[in-house]
């Protein structure tokens, strides 16, 4: 590349220490992503995340007989003498160079040396040197391992599945010059610890496995308010969430499902390929191979208590993106930067309470000294200076806000055994039907939030509005503020407007109101529905589900931790 016709600057050397036992080797996968789009390498190679895409299931499938080992590669001396190679599956590396690779295949001709031959899952591109840089940069790399191990190799070959072609790629002086700044600019990026830029409106990003996390559009557009972003191309995910509540229930592995049996009694089967996350609602057991089976897929487990308290959820070894959470805990001890995301967290709240009481009120249009009483309650959590005064401002205001929650219900007439009556907002214990609905769909939304996070790599229990508290996810009850209104109260309205919940699916007991089994079955449907429902974004434009956009906030929030973005952009519903 040349700027005014000055040629670029190479990337300096940047030697690996080989005596450093606790740095990785880096593996010559991540130089084809480096040549392919810096971003993408330190997002997988720095930050540890990872999505699956059609694309990188489509090479999984064409390395299936590849990447079973086969055959035996020789010595360096007899490999000179051997008449032919084939040996598949093999792991080098280098210390010297800091690399290691699995070799696909590995050839010989009979004239001393090794051909490495890397499978590529689409066909072959018509361009001057037969393949992309990527890809000869990687094969490359390759050919260096080897040649440090003492064996030949001055050519290589790409093999693309989708053509059955071969291309031969000549270790040239260039290509090596190529190589070796690949692996200098990736390890430079990675020490320097600051994410390279998105690229901007790039073709490459729309069918890029990582697009959702990246968010190179919607980073851009925050940034310069040019473009509108793309809509999100992430693949139709069909896993939801499997509850189980049924006492003494039990959760065992049988193959590629789940069973779920009570009293030794089969009662549903469920392809782990169709489940989100496990949730245990009461005394559920679960098998050790499953809970192995759930971690090794990343498959979070949520337990709550029988009512519906969430006491927490099981993941596996965690998120690797340590750099997110140092810029979580560095931005919670800043009392400015938690004031700045309290207030914008409060105000979106306010205005979705104020939207969703517009949207359902009965019987007319809301009054104006009621709007007139939100608006002002928006502008003093604008100007407030601290958190103890915004928690009085966002108390005022949901005193005004449940004090008309009524408004949203319908009423039966002539069936008062259908009617739901609410006064006002009751914790611990509800002391009424709604109350009950309300408390069950706040702990069904911190759950969401709190697995979300978590596959995000934050640290749910360290937020800036609410303050760390023992056994608190303050962070997850931070980000659902602003979506308390639009989905959990919403899907109370809905469960309560449309008959899907009854009085009579409540018990009573010691002063404190609880939905019973059959209740909380059809409210969980209730709050999934909701969850799908797709909604615009009223940033960036395009449609997306609640359920996607609780993580698209959650990611928008590491971009402006990790300094991306100037402002955390607040989802408020129009």
């Amino acid at each position: 590349m040349t700027t005014a016709g000055v040629p670029a600057q190479p990337d300096l050397p940047l030697p690996y220490p080989q005596d450093s036992a606790d740095l990785p080797l880096l593996p010559v996968r991540m130089l084809n992503e480096h040549a392919y789009c810096p971003r993408l390498a330190y997002l997988e190679w720095v930050q540890g995340e990872w999505a699956e895409s059609a694309d990188t299931v489509e090479g999984r499938h064409a390395h299936r007989r590849v990447d079973r080992p086969g055959g035996t590669l020789p010595t360096p001396d007899e490999a000179e003498a051997a008449e032919r190679i084939h040996a598949r599956s093999i792991t080098l590396s280098s210390n010297r160079l800091g690399l290691i690779a699995k070799l696909d295949l590995i050839e010989g001709d009979g004239d001393g040396g090794v051909i490495p031959v890397d499978y590529k899952r689409g066909k072959r591109p018509h361009v001057a040197r037969g393949a992309y840089d990527p890809e000869r940069v990687q094969l490359c790399a390759q050919a260096m391992i080897l040649e440090e191990h003492g064996y030949r190799c001055d050519h290589g070959v790409l093999y693309f599945v989708a053509s059955r072609e071969r291309v031969s790629v000549p270790f040239d002086t260039e290509l090596r010059c190529l190589t070796r700044d690949s692996i200098d600019g990736l390890r430079l990026i990675a020490a320097g610890g600051r994410i390279p830029p998105p690229l901007v409106d790039s073709p490459k990003c729309p069918r890029c496995s990582l697009v959702g996390i990246c968010l190179p559009d919607e980073v851009n557009f925050m940034r310069r308010m040019e473009t509108p972003p793309r809509p999100l191309s992430v693949g139709m995910d069909d896993a939801l969430p499997l509850y189980v509540q049924a006492r003494s229930a039990k959760v065992a592995k049988k193959d590629e499902t789940l069973e779920v049996s009570v009293d030794d009694v089969k009662v549903q089967t469920v392809r782990l390929a169709e489940v989100s996350q496990l949730a245990l609602h009461g005394n559920v057991y679960v098998t050790t191979p499953a809970l192995q089976t759930l971690m090794e897929r990343e498959i979070p487990i949520s337990w709550h208590s029988y009512g519906g308290w969430f006491f927490g959820h099981t993941v596996g070894t965690g998120h690797k993106n340590v750099e997110l959470r140092t810029a979580q805990y560095r931005a919670s001890f800043d009392g400015g930067h938690c004031l700045r995301l309290a207030r914008g967290l409060v105000v979106a709240k306010i205005q979705n309470q104020r939207t969703l009481l517009r949207r359902n009120w009965k019987g007319g249009t809301m009054p104006e000294p009621l709007l007139a009483g939100f608006r002002q309650d928006i502008d003093a959590a604008r100007r407030a200076r601290g958190l103890p005064e915004l928690l009085g401002v966002e108390g005022n205001a949901a005193a005004r806000y449940f004090g008309e929650f009524r408004q949203m219900l319908s009423s039966v007439e002539g069936q008062p055994e259908l009617a739901f009556d609410f006064a006002r907002r009751s914790r611990r214990p509800p002391a009424d039907p709604v109350n009950a609905l309300l408390s069950f769909a706040y702990a069904l939304l911190v759950r969401t939030f709190t697995v979300t996070l978590a596959a995000v790599g934050f640290d749910p229990y360290r937020g800036y509005y609410h303050q760390p508290r023992y056994g608190r996810p303050a962070l997850s009850l931070d980000l659902m503020e602003p979506f308390r209104p639009l989905l959990a109260d919403s899907a109370v309205i809905q469960a309560i407007n449309n008959g899907e919940v009854r009085p009579g699916d409540f018990i009573v007991a010691a002063g404190s109101v609880a939905l019973d089994g059959d209740g909380r079955r059809r409210f969980i449907q209730t709050f999934e529905r909701r969850l799908g429902h797709e909604v615009t974004h009223p940033v960036f434009g395009y449609t997306l589900s609640y359920r996607r956009l609780i993580e698209l906030q959650a990611r928008l929030l590491g971009r402006h931790l990790m300094g991306e973005l100037d402002d955390y952009p607040n989802f408020v519903t129009r």
